[in-house]
């Protein structure tokens, strides 16, 4: 099952998405500039071979859910994350805030 939801996080409209699949589901949170995901995001991909693509985006490992996920720090970030100030340890709606 897949559900797509609105998430207003201080005035500001972002789009969460489950994906429940056998044994694990996928999270993400995002907007038109980035967004953070369970750990099933490769964040070595992204900032490896698709570096020229200038992703920004984050990764919370240990997440079940789009509030544990909100409330999580980041275990990893990209390098376009980095250059907003998004860190790891960045908890996920501040990362998102981050994104605007």
């Amino acid at each position: 099952m897949v559900s797509i939801e609105p998430i207003e996080l201080q005035g500001h409209m972002f789009t969460a998405v489950t994906v429940r699949l056998p044994k694990t589901t996928l999270l993400t949170v995002s907007n038109e500039n980035g967004y953070i995901m369970c750990g099933a995001l490769d964040v070595g991909l992204l900032n490896s071979k698709l570096a020229d693509r200038k992703i920004i985006a984050g990764r919370a490992i240990g997440v079940r859910t789009i509030d544990e996920l909100l409330k999580a720090p980041l275990e990893s970030v990209t390098y376009e994350a980095e250059k907003l100030g998004i860190i790891k340890g960045t908890i996920g709606e501040e990362a998102l805030l981050k994104m605007i």
